[in-house]
């Protein structure tokens, strides 16, 4: 009998000498002509200037922390102000600002004033830690940091390194502003027709978000104003548009704006069709709710899973001052009942995959409400799209992640020959398109990992594509853990661990877990000798990271199990799991 690296090699050899037959699925809706040759702000705003239908007095923007509400014509003169200032404060092309900034209308007018000089924007959460801070700044080589005064004591060494910290004012005026800092309220006071108009390509990075991607630590992801621009397009542009945003409609924003998905999939999209969006700076789920109930919210993206009502009732826990990614609280509590959630025709869940059971559960709670999910990953956009949200909807499967979206190709391959595999059988997911990212920053060994010679992103993630060209998501290659849609690297945890003076190897990897769908916990071998306690280790690594990154369990093991490359087998971490934990050694 031959064994399994036997078959591989037999398979991989006998396929070589036989033609192969691709795959590739496409979407249901036809191609459509998208103008990716403009600058994401010309795309973004096309119908708000010269001969576009779109009306400049009609709302873009509303915070729901201070009231306060932009026109159309407010952002784009608000932005193009900040535009004007960061220039002045020596801000070029291809120069790279960092944001560190919860939900905020000032979030959305420095991206797009960032835009508008050529500049590239890297975001951040701005709960991270003074170290984790100072990784993502210095691999993307900031030149200023936009954030607000309470998280300035993390920039010190930044300030004395000449990087420019702008300060976006108290909203109650109470807090005096930092030394060295620069008010962002002054931004706003330049002349608007001042703008520089650089000679901006659609090959120009616009943004560099950092993911961990399919393996390793996170990396700075350049994505283009092509692929921007096309991935707005794929969504909301033709006769019958795959996410139908009107001029009518409210979409609620809490998910957190410096993740892809709210920026690119909400905000971006919403205002290329009119649509107003209400910033909410943190998720509390009563406050919520009362906020779809005021201003007659008509879209409510979500992530599941989020915090459990039951939580978030009994122990008062609120999480700030960023929104959790999620909203699947209003599953389970009973709080829903109160509020008048009529007005919402729309529940679009993305950033990780949702059970049936769950998705079938909310439909009880938003009656009115269209529900469907979406799939991507922040170095390919969106991959695909429930076509429940079309202008002309199609029927759809409940659990199905969508179908693959359009101006797109798509196919799925066998994990071990690489061949693309028809419907019906579960292998990797491939996306190719002019939406995807240009490469990793300074990672060329990585990008020719994650993107073939052929130019088809592998996702790491394990799918299958039904009879009716629906996606459904049942396993992950790649090593990355989703901790209510927010992505936990292992290999970063594990540098950490290994640092500490009492640790000789370590592992990390997911555990399941009800509420936040994954949990990182720690394999960890001990110096001889040593006294170490879980506590000892879960306190040293919860100094260092986001709330979200801490490890929650610790288990003690003589080894770590690896493969002779020296590559950590998390499959064999993971079997112990399901196993009860039984022969750690």
């Amino acid at each position: 009998m031959l064994s399994r690296q036997q078959e591989t090699l037999f398979l991989t050899k006998k396929l070589d000498q036989e033609p192969r037959q691709d795959f590739i699925f496409r979407s249901k809706l036809p191609d459509i002509f998208i103008p990716n040759h403009l600058p994401l702000t010309d795309y973004v705003f096309q119908r708000f200037s010269g001969n576009g239908d779109g009306d400049s007095t009609a709302t873009c923007l509303i915070d729901s922390a201070t009231g306060r509400i932009f026109t159309y014509a407010d952002v784009q003169i608000n932005s193009q102000r900040v535009a004007v200032s960061i220039h002045r404060l020596g801000i070029r092309q291809r120069d790279t600002v960092m944001l560190l900034l919860p939900n905020s209308p000032e979030f959305a007018f420095s991206f797009l004033a960032v835009a508008y000089l050529g500049a590239v924007t890297t975001t951040a959460n701005p709960l991270y830690t003074q170290a984790e801070i100072a990784r993502q700044a210095n691999a993307s080589n900031a030149k200023m940091i936009i954030t607000k005064q309470c998280y300035v004591d993390k920039l010190i060494n930044f300030q004395n390194d000449g990087v420019l910290i702008v300060c976006v004012d108290d909203e109650n005026g109470t807090v005096a502003l930092a030394d060295g800092c620069v008010s962002f309220t002054e931004l706003t006071q330049a002349d608007e027709t001042e703008l520089p108009k650089p000679e901006i390509s659609p090959d120009d990075t616009v943004a560099i978000p950092y993911s961990s991607g399919t393996t390793g630590l996170p990396k700075g992801v350049m994505i283009t104003h092509k692929s921007l621009v096309t991935s707005i397009a794929q969504k909301v542009e033709g006769e019958n548009p795959n996410l139908n945003f009107t001029g009518d409609d409210v979409i609620i924003c809490f998910l957190p704006m410096f993740h892809t998905y709210a920026f690119n999939a909400l905000i971006l999209s919403a205002m290329r069709t009119g649509a107003a969006v209400l910033i909410v700076p943190r998720f509390e789920l009563n406050l919520v709710m009362e906020l779809i109930q005021r201003y007659k919210v008509t879209v409510v993206p979500v992530a599941p899973p989020v915090v459990l009502a039951e939580l978030i009732q009994r122990y008062k826990v609120t999480v700030g001052p960023v929104a959790p990614p999620g909203g699947f609280v209003f599953v389970k509590s009973q709080e829903t009942e109160r509020y008048d959630l009529s007005s919402v025709r729309m529940m679009i869940s993305g950033a990780a995959t949702l059970r049936k059971e769950l998705e079938e559960a909310v439909l009880l709670k938003f009656p009115n409400a269209i529900f469907g999910q979406g799939y991507g990953m922040t170095e390919s956009a969106t991959v695909a799209k429930s076509l429940s949200f079309a202008k002309n909807p199609f029927k759809t499967k409940s659990g199905a992640c969508g179908t693959v979206i359009r101006n797109a190709d798509m196919k799925v391959v066998d994990t071990i020959t690489g061949v693309s595999l028809p419907r019906n059988k579960a292998g990797e997911i491939c996306i190719r398109g002019d939406q995807l990212m240009k490469g990793y920053l300074n990672d060329p060994e990585a990008t020719a990992t994650t993107i073939d010679k052929d130019g088809w992103l592998h996702t790491g993630d394990i799918g299958y594509v039904d009879d009716d060209d629906e996606i459904f998501i049942v396993d992950r290659l790649k090593e990355l853990i989703k901790f209510k849609g927010y992505q936990v690297a292992p290999a970063e945890l594990e540098a950490l661990l290994i640092s500490h003076p009492c640790i000789e190897d370590a592992a990390v990897v997911a555990m399941k877990d009800e509420v936040a769908g994954e949990v990182p916990v720690a394999f960890v071998v001990s110096s001889e000798g040593s006294q170490l306690t879980e506590d000892d280790v879960t306190s040293y690594i919860c100094k260092q990271v986001v709330h979200y990154k801490r490890v929650k369990m610790v288990f003690f093991t003589d080894s770590i199990p690896k493969a002779p490359s020296g590559k950590i087998l998390r499959k064999d971490l993971r079997a112990r799991l399901a196993n009860g934990l039984m022969n750690l050694s």
